[in-house]
Order: structure tokens, then sequence, then C-alpha cells
């Protein structure tokens, strides 16, 4: 089983992420990737810098080329985050059994959390997290297309209670996979 994650900054794939690699799952995020070449290139890690390097490999190599790049490190049960673009969906919609799941939650929730956990350049008000979306929702096809990307997903999770409501939703999503012989319904 493969399963994608996608959705904005702070809605919880990261959460979900770790919750299936409890479950067994081997955790890949597309924006390791990116960190990859930014480090090759010298570069800080820095989300703006990644946003520019993603963008700039989708322009060289294709806009599925983070998907393409992670292709051969999956095993048969693993999870891939960070999915930012409708091309990487379309080269993870390749691999047997592809579930892309949408994580969502209020954008007040999600400032709440990017508050909380206090990383570097993160936004610090609506304001400042409304423009960075719109920077990760551009009409370019070989830039970020979150909001194309989450219209393609078989599954959207509402994360906006406690995290055991989140838990519950990923728990019946592999229930409900494992009844349909390994493909999440």
């Amino acid at each position: 089983m493969l399963i994608g994650l996608t959705g904005p900054n702070a809605a919880g794939k990261g959460e979900v992420a770790s919750f299936l690699a409890s479950r067994g799952f081997r955790v890949h995020s597309l924006s390791d990737i990116v960190r990859e070449e930014a480090v090759a290139r010298g570069l800080g890690t820095e989300r703006e810098h990644l946003i520019r390097i993603g963008n700039d490999l989708r322009r060289q190599w294709g806009a599925g080329v983070l998907a393409e790049r992670v292709l051969p490190r999956l095993t048969g049960r693993d999870v891939v985050d960070s999915i930012r673009n409708p091309a990487e969906v379309a080269v993870l919609r390749r691999a047997k059994g592809f579930f892309l799941i949408a994580v969502d939650a209020p954008e007040e929730v999600r400032l709440e959390r990017l508050l909380r956990r206090s990383r570097p350049g993160d936004p610090q008000t609506l304001r400042e997290l409304r423009r960075r979306e719109r920077q990760e929702n551009s009409r370019d096809p070989d830039a970020q297309q979150l909001l194309e990307t989450f219209r393609l997903a078989d599954r959207v999770l509402r994360n906006d209670g406690p995290i055991v409501d989140l838990r519950a939703a990923v728990e019946e999503l592999l229930a409900a996979a494992a009844e349909g012989g390994g493909s999440a319904p």
C-alpha cells in the first residue's frame, strides 16, 4: 500500500505520517528530496529556499520530478508526504495501491499550530499565512499547486479536533483498505 499526503501547512500531514509510521509504514517526504537538493547546492533549508528549489527542479526536470526521485525508495508499505503538484500525483498513481489523502484544517487552527511549534520562517499572522499559501497555490504547472493537488485526493481528512479523532479516521481508512484487499476505499 502506498499512501500519499497533501494539504496546507500545519494541517496535520506530519501527524498522519507519524501515526502511519507507528503502524509499520516507511515515511518519505518530497520536501526531503528538495532538502537534499538544497544541501547539494550549498543552500539553507528554510521554507523560502525549498519552495524556490522545488520549483526550479520542476522546471528543469518536469513537474513530477520529486515523485520520480522518491519512487526508487518505495518498498511496498510507504507514505509519501508533502505532495504539492498534480504531476507528482500522476507519477505516484503509477505505483500499485496508491491512495491520496488530503489533510485539512481551518486557517485559524493551522496558524495556532504554527505559532505553537515555532519553527523558523513559519508565518506569525493570518496575513503572512495567506501570503505564503498564495505562493503555494500557483497556476504555473511547474510550481506548487496545492489546491489542484488537494482536489485529486481520494479522501479528505478534516483535522480540527482532538488528535485522537484524526488517528481514528486514519485507522478507519487502514481497516477499510485491509477489508478491500489492500487499496483504501
